[in-house]
């Protein structure tokens, strides 16, 4: 595929948007970029990319489009942007990166990961295995390394590893992986989508080009992810933590089992040095994944027993005067808090609220069950989610205004005994730039609290 002299409009300036702009004028295209931010808040941004001669057109909602052979939209920018509706009905195309990159790729053994809420850490699950088996690969997608600031390092027999979110994959035609991973489905980003069946028909495009050659990989404890069935032309592998499949990757007294063209016990469930039920859901959708790719059984068992979790994703952080504390700020949805919630033994103070995503909050407070003792509230959802605890009865609530005042109250109000869980069941925005900060900003607050500190 040649883009020498032809002109194309990179929408966005975030980690994917530059690794297109870069790639993008490597192969001779005329390059314009276009962001709805002013350039004082893209500084970096336009720093990384002195010297390249690309036309810049921010601080706006449209533009004249006239001349632009492809548009390359970023993960962030929604459908119902103005820019996107001007593309459309002046019929040119529109991608994301990993349409993109599929489209310029050496390698076609890409291994696509999904889901509402795990595909990072399964993603980083995935990848560590691949390396410690010393197997070619690429850990690229929606995990801090744009897909096409790695594709000319590709080569013929290279594996993709791409966690790949719902945004990207709206926008792909011709996206076809080897293998495909749907981990689970739940309400998310719906302001963004539209509607919840908007948010389903964009996880499904991970499988939709699929044939007999390929895998796909989904959770038949998911309501949502079985009606799949139906719809895949690909070899399927199911997995599950509460069946024991006839076919399929399961538990059984407590052992892992691989039952698909033979049974294997491939290990128990205590040589994990992850928690939680959900990430033993991310652990059995990995292991479909090494199944479909022909790894040894030695270097899954290795891979798998050495993974130790990815930072803000139900992190230890340590310890203070018999109180743990678990960075978690990835539960950008209530399912994922849920989850956090489930997956931590003894009483827990939490820490929750940030930016409206018009989730609903009920199924997140009747989770809380005797768990929760007191709930700690900040961000644009305070309010709300306050409101919402009142109704299920809970009402050891409080309201904060940063996470500084979040920790110290958490901490006046624990005993021995108790875990401190950061796990804000919505999204960073408003009061951080991303997840990431917000989960530093609560670990720095942490180590703050001072004397008796034993956190790494």
């Amino acid at each position: 595929m040649s883009f020498k002299d032809k002109s194309v409009l990179v929408i966005g300036m975030g980690i994917s948007g530059i690794s297109a702009i870069n790639y993008l004028h490597s192969e001779g295209a005329k390059v314009s970029v276009f962001d709805t931010k002013k350039e004082k808040e893209l500084d970096k941004s336009l720093e990384s990319l002195e010297g390249i001669p690309a036309k810049y057109f921010l601080a706006r909602k449209t533009m004249d489009l006239s001349g632009i052979d492809l548009v390359v939209k970023s993960p962030g920018v929604p459908p119902y942007a103005k820019i996107i509706k001007d593309a459309r009905e002046k019929g040119i195309e529109i991608i994301s990166d990993i349409e993109l990159a599929y489209r310029v790729s050496a390698s076609k053994n890409i291994i696509a990961i999904t889901g509402s809420n795990g595909k990072t850490t399964t993603s980083y699950m995935v990848g560590d295995t691949f390396l410690k088996g010393n197997l070619p690969s690429f850990l690229v997608g929606n995990v801090g390394v744009g897909i096409l600031g790695k594709i000319k390092e590709v080569r013929k027999d290279d594996i993709l590893v791409v966690e790949s979110s719902s945004f990207q994959l709206e926008d792909t035609i011709n996206f076809k992986p080897k293998v495909s991973l749907i981990l689970n489905i739940s309400p998310d980003h719906l302001d963004w989508h539209g509607s919840y069946e908007d948010y389903i028909n964009a996880k499904k495009k991970i499988f939709k080009n699929q044939d007999k050659d390929d895998y796909t990989v989904l959770n038949y404890d998911d309501k949502i992810t079985r009606k799949f069935s139906k719809e895949v032309s690909s070899k399927l592998i199911w997995f599950s933590t509460n069946t024991k499949l006839d076919k399929g990757i399961y538990l059984e007294d407590n052992n892992i089992i691989i039952n698909i063209d033979e049974k294997i016990r491939l290990m128990s469930v205590g040589d994990l040095k992850v928690i939680g039920k959900h990430n033993l859901e991310n652990v059995l959708g990995s292991i479909g994944i090494f199944y479909a790719m022909g790894l040894d059984i030695k270097i899954i068992k290795e891979g798998l027993s050495g993974f130790k979790g990815v930072e803000h994703r139900l992190e230890y952080v340590g310890e203070k005067r018999k109180r743990k504390f678990y960075n978690d700020s990835k539960g950008t949805n209530p399912d994922a808090s849920i989850k956090a919630i489930a997956a931590i033994d003894g009483p827990i103070i939490l820490l929750a609220g940030g930016y409206d995503k018009n989730s609903d909050f009920g199924d997140f407070i009747e989770s809380f069950g005797s768990k929760v003792k007191s709930l700690i509230l900040f961000g644009d959802t305070r309010e709300e989610i306050r409101k919402t605890a009142l109704k299920f009865g809970f009402t050891n609530n409080y309201i904060v205004e940063n996470m500084k005042e979040a920790v110290t109250l958490a901490y006046d109000l624990s005993h021995e005994g108790d875990n401190i869980l950061l796990s804000p069941a919505c999204a960073s925005w408003g009061m951080y730039r991303n997840f990431e900060e917000r989960g530093k900003d609560f670990k720095n607050e942490v180590v703050n609290l001072g004397e008796e500190w034993n956190g790494k």
